[in-house]
């Protein structure tokens, strides 16, 4: 994602005044309510946040907003779809009032962003042709094996194949993992990387492509885990602290996973992680 939604590089193209804003702090949550409705930026990734078949959105990430600023007092709910790399600076420029899309939190972008807890963890997997005729189950292997390697605009996969050793001018970036299915399918890369979810969920119908087990990429020797969660501007700490509050209480209840199960999350991928641990 993943992804998602890169945490080792993508975030370099930025620009550096993203985290300015021009919304005065503190009065954000007053004026949602005032006005009734959030803003919510998604990036077209299954199952995290999407346009489905009959036009509406959905996702984990925006059904759990739904609730979330129901409960806030925020009654509508708006999607403005962008691609992932567009996200955050989309947000500081005030396109839309939160990232809704299970955006990993990393160092990076914490320096750009502030986050809510995250609502999930994920390993990654990799999408490749039936029967992994190329035993690729690491991004250590794709190196090995000198493999067509691809991914998504603006995941973190792509730092973990840098990382690895994998040349970034290499890498195949496409638009979505749908495309990253076709692309195995067809033989034009050999394997498409993104988080375990997305990949064993896209690979649900085909005949020609499999995702292989969930992994954890290996960054300066440390296996990670990554987590994903709301992204809001830096301005708007009170807002992300109000959305934290009604986040705790749904994973309390167990009401949280109710929500996430049914975009095919499992409860090995609930966390008790917080945003101030993986800012760190």
């Amino acid at each position: 994602m993943l992804s998602t939604a890169g945490a080792l590089g993508a975030t370099a193209a930025v620009p550096a005044t993203a985290g300015c804003s021009r919304v005065e702090s503190g009065n954000t949550l007053d004026r949602l309510r005032s006005q009734g409705t959030v803003r919510l930026g998604i990036a077209g990734e299954v199952p995290y946040g999407y346009v489905d078949e009959q036009g509406e959105f959905t996702g984990e990430a925006p059904e759990l907003a739904k609730i979330v600023f129901r409960r806030l007092g925020i009654p509508d709910v708006q999607p403005v779809a962008t691609d992932f790399a567009s996200l955050i600076p989309g947000l500081n420029s005030q396109q839309f009032d939160v990232v809704s899309a299970g955006m990993y939190i990393t160092k990076e972008r914490c320096a750009q962003v502030v986050f809510s807890d995250p609502e999930y963890q994920m390993l990654d997997a990799f999408v490749v042709r039936k029967g992994n005729p190329k035993g690729l189950r690491s991004y250590e292997d794709v190196v090995r094996a000198g493999a067509t390697f691809a991914t998504g605009t603006g995941y973190a996969q792509i730092g973990y194949a840098v990382a690895a050793g994998y040349p970034e001018k290499d890498i195949v970036i496409l638009q979505d993992q749908v495309a990253g299915l076709n692309a195995v399918e067809s033989g034009r890369v050999d394997v498409f990387a993104g988080t375990a979810l997305t990949a064993r969920e896209v690979v649900r119908k085909s005949r020609w492509a499999e995702a292989t087990e969930a992994f954890a990429a290996v960054v300066d020797g440390k296996k990670r885990v990554d987590a994903g969660g709301f992204a809001f501007r830096p301005t708007d700490s009170a807002l992300r602290d109000a959305f934290n509050t009604e986040l705790r209480k749904m994973k309390k209840s167990g009401e949280l996973f109710r929500v996430m199960k049914r975009f095919g999350f499992t409860r090995d991928e609930m966390t008790t992680l917080t945003a101030e641990e993986l800012c760190r």
